[in-house]
């Protein structure tokens, strides 16, 4: 298998959650990012994605911030998506020059009254039914519908399919190549 080859250049959140990725894999220390785009200095909910081969390697996020910032966001979750998506083991070094990143930064999620307010490609969506909650992206490949968006979200949860929800939907920027 040939080493992925890396776009020309990455957005500045992408290379974070890279450079995040690299350094914590081979060392076992943080970053600490050295400048921050004004998308880093902001508060928001972050997913980041980490693919090799175009299939799907890890994938963790928040959906409200926990930390100071995006940067540290990204960097918190680049660390728990290539080491503690329960889907996956963790990334090992040999692994680096096949991996791609991207990174999806949430707006507030907002309730919806049902269903037809919603757009597989355009929103999120998270649905809820009491503490349990589930998560979907917007605009995944192979997720055509709210209906699938729907489906996906109450198996991560655990929630029946007969079980009233809350849903709520959500848009994300995604960075990954410039």
């Amino acid at each position: 298998m040939e080493p992925t080859s890396e776009p020309k250049k990455l957005h500045p959140l992408a290379q974070l959650a890279k450079d995040t990725v690299e350094t914590y894999v081979k060392s076992g220390y943080m970053v600490t990012p050295r400048e921050l785009t004004p998308e880093m200095k902001e508060r928001a909910g972050v997913f980041v994605s980490i693919k090799k081969s175009g299939m799907l390697r890890g994938c963790i996020g928040t959906f409200e911030p926990r930390q100071p910032n995006v940067a540290e966001e990204i960097i918190n979750n680049a660390v728990s998506s290539a080491t503690q998506d329960p889907r996956f083991p963790a990334v090992i070094p040999a692994e680096l020059p096949y991996l791609t990143y991207s990174v999806d930064v949430l707006t507030k999620p907002e309730p919806v009254e049902n269903a037809s307010q919603l757009d597989s490609k355009k929103y999120g969506v998270i649905v809820e039914s009491g503490r349990r909650k589930g998560l979907l992206l917007p605009d995944l490949e192979g997720v055509d519908t709210v209906e699938e968006q729907i489906d996906i979200c109450r198996q991560k949860a655990g929630i029946p399919h007969q079980e009233p929800v809350n849903l709520y939907r959500f848009q994300v920027k995604r960075y990954s190549a410039i």
